[in-house]
């Protein structure tokens, strides 16, 4: 992988991160138990930021190294193969 690479994927991580943040801006909890649109949304921007974290070279996994990779791809493991128990706690807390 290039470093380019990298940086495209760390831009995308970056983007869909501030995405899901703006999008419950003026949420609170309960309406992700009682908007599935919502649910939707955020479950596929935190799948979306796993599966760019998954294709960051282990150089730059190293680089930055205060980013928890290990469990970042696991969020979006857990939320695509889990897909019929997602916590939505965690969800929440996570974004």
């Amino acid at each position: 992988m290039t470093r380019h690479d990298d940086k495209v994927r760390l831009h995308h991580m970056l983007d869909h991160a501030r995405e899901a943040v703006a999008v419950i801006e003026e949420k609170d909890r309960s309406d992700l138990f009682q908007q599935r649109l919502l649910e939707l949304a955020l479950t596929r921007l935190i799948e979306i930021i796993g599966e760019a974290a998954a294709k960051v070279s282990p150089e730059a996994k190293d680089r930055y190294n205060l980013i928890p990779w290990r469990e970042v791809v696991g969020m979006r493991n857990r939320l695509v193969h889990g897909y019929n128990s997602i916590d939505l706690n965690v969800l929440w807390d996570t974004i």
